[in-house]
């Protein structure tokens, strides 16, 4: 009778965060913090906190009655859409939005 082997993945663990719930939400190699909850606003909307090897990033779901018409529900949803792609636009960090405090010149200069 012939072995049979199997692959094994190996995964570097990465240490918890202050911020991580530092339970069954963490993984092998992502930290998750307790959910923020926003509702009673006719929906819910959950953020959570992600780390997921060197990179975070925020987590949003989102759970919206939609209208019982179809065209109601599809403006619904395509205005949420919209409004999504602009929450990103505004939150999103842009390459060289974010300097470090030394190619600040403006803080430096005295007023004439």
């Amino acid at each position: 009778m012939a072995a049979r082997t199997m692959a094994r993945f190996r995964r570097e663990l990465t240490e918890h965060t202050t911020w991580c719930t530092r339970d069954h939400r963490c993984g092998v190699a992502e930290h998750r913090s307790a959910d923020l909850i926003a509702d009673s606003i006719g929906g819910r909307a959950v953020i959570t906190r992600v780390r997921a090897g060197d990179t975070e990033y925020a987590e949003i779901r989102a759970r919206i009655p939609l209208h019982s018409s179809e065209t109601g529900a599809r403006w619904q949803v395509a205005l949420t859409l919209r409004l999504m792609r602009e929450l990103l636009a505004a939150v999103a960090i842009r390459r060289g939005v974010l300097r470090d405090r030394a190619e600040r010149p403006a803080i430096e200069r005295r007023a004439a």
